[in-house]
């Protein structure tokens, strides 16, 4: 199986939804499976370490997950139009597998979350996209020729799936947002297969 890594930072639940939905895309696809990560909150003083496994959700991100991946989908949700802390940590961290092309020539995409429309969700994406082009991935959006992407009342660029949470942040996709996010990820997935196929990209 082609093994596609969903790994996202989620606090209300919205991001966590659409990680999901990105999840069931990727399942659609014959010969592609999704390999489901989390990253651990971040705080400015540490105090206690956290437990190596969360007690509930996806399991904890490990380098080797990177290692082990044909594609990479990343979703955080939106911190000033940025990508969230944790998430960032995380991708700082990396600088070892970039030294060794870990990441180079596989398909990447990213999903966001936040309270409003024009909240900074398509800067997060933005924000997202730089790692993964310095780590040298082939980057895939959701393109206008996708229904729920030029429907949509709500969340869904063609930077990335999104999700407008509101006010209360309700973690609850629309019709729209739960297509665009498992488009992503069939994309995604049918890409890594093509590249496994042709033997990778120059």
């Amino acid at each position: 199986m082609t093994e596609i890594l969903v790994l996202f930072y989620s606090r209300y639940g919205g991001t966590a939804e659409l990680a999901r939905q990105v999840a069931r895309g990727i399942d659609s696809v014959e010969g592609a499976s999704v390999r489901l990560r989390t990253v651990p909150p971040v705080a400015p003083a540490t105090e206690v370490a956290l437990p190596p496994v969360p007690a509930s959700g996806a399991p904890y991100a490990e380098p080797r997950d990177l290692e082990e991946c044909a594609g990479l989908v990343l979703g955080s949700p939106v911190r000033f139009g940025n990508m969230a802390a944790p998430l960032k940590v995380f991708l700082d961290r990396t600088a070892a597998q970039w030294l060794a092309g870990t990441l180079a020539g596989k398909p990447a995409g990213v999903f966001t979350s936040g309270q409003t429309m024009h909240g900074g969700q398509e800067s997060t994406l933005l924000s997202m996209m730089l790692p993964l082009l310095h780590h040298g991935m082939v980057l895939v959006g959701v393109p206008f020729t996708e229904k729920a992407v030029s429907a949509t009342q709500s969340g869904g660029t063609p930077y990335g799936a999104s999700h407008v949470a509101g006010d209360e942040n309700r973690p609850q996709l629309s019709a729209e947002e739960r297509s665009a996010a498992q488009v992503l990820g069939r994309r995604i997935a049918r890409l890594a297969l093509a590249i496994k196929d042709a033997g990778g990209i120059a």
